[in-house]
């Protein structure tokens, strides 16, 4: 048998309860959708009534407003056509309100809250509508089409707004209970940014809306009735950075701090290094979490509802339920961005490998402001659980991470001057104090003259000591020369990637080659053709050059990976610095990547070669890093080997790359273990201080230097200031 018949879809009843109850995830998502809806209507506020409506335990919950209330024919042909696109055409409400609703979906949030619906809507001309929804109607209709709704039209004198109505038995409520209302209430806190609108879309616009909630003879929480507004914490915080970025990566941010008396702003210096997400507003505020930080923010004036100081474990207890980076579209949050528990920005994971430089996700309050989906390309979920994690939100990521990295950096720049953070091990300098006898000697040889004692006797004691000393500063060269073999194994580490992309062309090379060699010395052997051993010249030569090619590259590693420091030797610095640049020979070529090293080429340095090595090997590696990121054309590296006027030896280094913000040049935060400016976990923050490090142990320092172009380092004697 044969039939050809065209069918239309058929919804089936329960399919407007998928809608409301299974793509709405929970009972505060449901109430930020009605509340949304109230803010289209371009009400100035939207209440929020919890109470209990009889003896049977019944409760109700009305949700209502003061906006342009809907039509009766705008109730049949746009509230009850599910998904209708009807907001997302007009885009602005009739008083210029940019629309929270895309959907057509928020509405049937209310199946969620209770069994039945009654909606009351009045225009401004007095037209009343009123329709009753009885949700179980859907769940045994077999059809859609099967559910009749009344609806009824009268005149009204009634002010125009829009009621929603909604009946609930009490087993709806039990989840209702005095914690579930508290977090409904920070819900609507974080619902809108924690700032005037005026801040987000300008000092000229006049558009508020409030919110208020109440309940009223509930059992289970006393009567309350409030406006809610945000938590007053996000004004008192220790580190902020905010500003814009155009759609065309303009920029204009700035850093703030209030640990510091008379701190003024600080303008950013920032390029974004991705696009395509819109134009963005943003603020971030962080906060230590010290005794002495907490007792501070409160000091500066962090108090409750009540307009009373809070406690410590108060103030711990709102930075734990408060924190996290929301993200707002025209004034509303995107939920689940910005919960504390939804670390969207990886925040902890960032923590872990650096604790003194990076911020977990409890210390940050704050927010992005993004523009409409068809201007950013950051698309809200159906299921109002964020956004798609498309192109234009992982570059709102990374955006808002390296913004997040320069107050990083700050912070940690503050709390080193300030001695608030875990110091940072610089070994040498450690050695130099902790087996450093002379003061000690100089102290008790002049307590002992002041006690009378016979400088017989004080010379005893101070020969003693001197003895102690001598054997010290022994363990002091063991634990030093272990240092530097553990450096130089990581500075080996680090360019890793470099070395097997090096010798992975001669290795493929043996590889593919041998087999032919065998094959045509096999084929001499068997025909005795003298012929045969032609083919086999150019491919032993080969061998012969990519074996010198190992071999070469494995020499120059070798100060790397030595497990031991022989003497000191007398290097020639051109030679060496050629040496450490021979290994990132493709990596250069592949960038387009220059070298010039320029001046005396027979000036020597009395030190550990493998220091040297080190030294410039991690130079290297982070100019590379920063030429590519920064999509740099035509990159250069030069370095000058030179004498000053005393005949000592120094040599500058530089790049055209992006350089060194000078606050990090002065206070020589650079040379700190575990802090670093690169991101995604590129950068181990162990190079600059390795290579400090290395040159302090030779009686060298390496210092950084202003420059209009790129970075500026400096190796050079250690008197030399």
């Amino acid at each position: 048998m044969n039939e050809t018949d065209s069918y239309s879809i058929r919804p089936a009843g329960r399919h407007i309860l998928t809608i409301g109850r299974d793509l709405i995830h929970d009972g505060y998502a449901a109430v930020l959708e009605l509340v949304k809806n109230s803010y289209d209507a371009d009400s100035p506020n939207v209440k929020i009534s919890f109470s209990e409506r009889n003896e049977n335990g019944d409760y109700e919950i009305i949700i209502s407003d003061n906006g342009h209330g809907m039509s009766r024919d705008t109730v049949i042909n746009k509230w009850m056509v599910p998904s209708t696109n009807d907001k997302e055409k007009r885009r602005i409400s009739p008083n210029g309100r940019i629309m929270q609703g895309r959907k057509g979906i928020g509405r049937y949030a209310a199946a969620i809250l209770g069994k039945d619906l009654l909606l009351e809507t009045v225009t401004s001309n007095g037209e009343k509508t009123s329709l009753f929804v009885e949700w179980e109607s859907f769940e045994n209709a077999e059809y859609l089409e099967d559910v009749e709704i009344l609806i009824e039209t009268t005149r009204t004198n009634e002010p125009q707004g829009t009621k929603l109505t909604i009946t609930t038995y009490s087993d709806f409520l039990i989840d209702w209970d005095s914690q579930q209302f508290e977090l409904l209430r920070f819900e609507l806190k974080k619902l809108m940014p924690p700032v005037p609108i005026s801040l987000i879309f300008g000092e000229n616009s006049k558009d508020s809306f409030e919110i208020l909630l109440k309940a009223k003879n509930l059992s289970v929480l006393p009567d309350f009735s409030e406006k809610i507004e945000p938590y007053p914490i996000f004004d008192l915080y220790d580190y902020r950075i905010s500003g814009t970025i155009s759609a065309n990566g303009e920029t204009n941010l700035f850093y703030s701090t209030q640990k510091a008396r008379n701190s003024v702003k600080e303008k950013i210096d920032y390029k974004p290094s991705k696009l395509t997400c819109g134009s963005l507003s943003l603020d971030i505020r962080v906060y230590d979490r010290e005794k002495e930080a907490i007792e501070m923010l409160i000091a500066r004036g962090l108090k409750d509802e009540k307009g009373e100081y809070v406690g410590k474990l108060q103030a711990r207890r709102l930075l734990n339920e408060y924190n996290g980076i929301g993200v707002y579209r025209n004034g509303f949050r995107i939920r689940p961005l910005g919960d504390a528990d939804f670390d969207w920005l990886k925040l902890n994971e960032r923590r872990v490998q650096k604790p003194s430089l990076r911020i977990g996700s409890n210390q940050v309050i704050g927010y992005v402001q993004i523009q409409s989906e068809e201007q950013s390309g950051l698309i809200e979920k159906s299921a109002r659980d964020g956004l798609k994690d498309n192109l234009p939100f992982r570059n709102l990521k990374t955006i808002t991470q390296e913004i997040i990295s320069f107050l990083e950096q700050r912070r940690f720049s503050y709390r080193q001057k300030a001695g608030l953070s875990r110091q940072t091990l610089k070994v040498e300098q450690q050695l130099e104090q902790l087996f450093s006898f002379e003061e000690l000697t100089q102290d008790i040889g002049n307590k002992l003259k002041k006690s009378g004692i016979s400088d017989e006797i004080t010379q005893e004691i101070i020969s003693l000591i001197s003895k102690e000393s001598e054997s010290k500063t022994k363990a002091v060269e063991e634990i030093r020369n272990a240092v530097a073999v553990y450096q130089g194994q990581a500075t080996l580490g680090k360019i890793m990637n470099v070395v097997l992309h090096e010798g992975r062309r001669p290795l493929n090379f043996f590889k593919n080659q041998i087999p032919n060699f065998t094959y045509w010395y096999q084929a001499y052997l068997d025909s005795n053709d003298t012929s045969k051993l032609e083919k086999l010249t150019p491919i032993a030569s080969n061998i012969e050059k990519n074996a010198d090619f190992l071999a070469l590259l494995f020499k120059r590693l070798d100060p790397l990976a030595a497990g031991k420091r022989g003497a000191k030797k007398e290097i020639t610095v051109f030679d060496s610095i050629t040496d450490s640049f021979a290994v990132f020979e493709q990596e250069l070529k592949s960038r387009n990547i220059s070298l010039s090293i320029t001046g005396d080429k027979i000036l020597t340095y009395q030190v550990w070669p493998q220091d040297i090595y080190a030294i410039f090997t991690n130079l290297i590696d982070n100019s590379i890093y920063w030429l590519d990121l920064k999509e740099i054309d035509n990159g250069k590296i030069t370095i000058e080997i030179n004498k000053d006027v005393n005949d000592s030896l120094y040599v500058d280094y530089r790049d055209n790359g992006p350089g060194i913000e000078p606050h990090l040049i002065e206070d020589e935060t650079i040379f700190n273990p575990e802090f670093t400016t690169k991101i995604d976990g590129a950068g181990s923050g162990l190079g600059l201080a390795i290579a400090g490090e290395a040159a302090i142990r030779n009686g060298l320092e390496l210092k950084a230097f202003e420059s209009d172009v790129g970075a500026y380092f400096r190796l050079q004697t250690k008197e030399q200031n």
